[in-house]
């Protein structure tokens, strides 16, 4: 089952899956930041017998590099209602099931930027930490159950995470020059990697980087070292 706001974008996936693989692939149109959505979805998956085995939770995003003082409010409740508190309604619908059924594993894209701060990076920084820490009480929330945790931190991803943050195209496409960074099939033969350890192996965390990258804000780029990706002067 795939979920995201998008129905298109996933039903397509959906299609070229099967296609490729023979993977019947359920896509869902649902909102994480909507309780009552996730409920909903939680529930007619229930009615029709329907256990998640496996968790990922993948849905965030960052709104602008802007100062505190001079940050938009609006942002701040998107990317907390996302990051953090969609995190918690997803988690929340679907562990039940797993503890009835002592079995799962819930698998968290976190990032680099839950392991430091950036000027700038104040609010989505938070929401990362936030994420971390609750992968990690969640761990011990679950002790003594068959229930697995895992956290994948991500550095540098070539997706459209730029693009939404900035909503500026060529801002975003000058992110990723000089360096090759991550794709998005990276952070998931990651998750693969998680999910088929055996059952006794729980992948605590992982943080993945592409080569050129050292630390939250340090990339090498064609030979220029330690330069800040996330600068908003750039």
């Amino acid at each position: 089952m795939i979920t995201a706001r998008r129905f298109d974008r996933i039903e397509k996936s959906a299609k070229e899956l099967f296609s490729q693989y023979g993977i019947k692939v359920i896509p869902i149109q649902l909102d994480v930041q909507n309780n009552q959505e996730v409920e909903a979805v939680q529930k007619k998956l229930k009615s029709e017998n329907i256990e998640v085995d496996i968790l990922i939770n993948n849905a965030g995003l960052a709104l602008g590099t802007d100062l505190l003082q001079d940050a938009k409010v609006e942002n701040w409740d998107i990317m907390i209602d996302t990051n953090v508190k969609g995190l918690l309604y997803v988690t929340r619908a679907f562990m039940g099931s797993m503890i009835a059924r002592n079995s799962g594993h819930i698998i968290n894209i976190g990032s680099i930027s839950g392991h430091g701060c950036y000027a700038s990076g104040n609010v989505y920084c938070a929401t990362k930490h936030a994420v971390r820490a609750i992968s990690q009480s969640l761990r011990l929330d679950l002790m003594g159950t068959a229930i697995r945790v895992s956290e994948i931190d991500p550095g540098a991803v070539h997706t459209e995470f730029s693009e939404v943050r900035w909503k500026d195209k060529e801002k975003a496409t000058k992110m990723y020059e000089g360096f090759m960074a991550l794709t998005a099939d990276d952070i998931a033969d990651t998750v693969v990697y998680c999910a088929t350890r055996p059952p006794h192996v729980n992948i605590a965390e992982i943080i993945v980087f592409p080569q050129a990258q050292a630390s939250l804000t340090n990339i090498s780029r064609q030979g220029q070292v330690a330069v800040s990706p996330f600068d908003s002067k750039k």
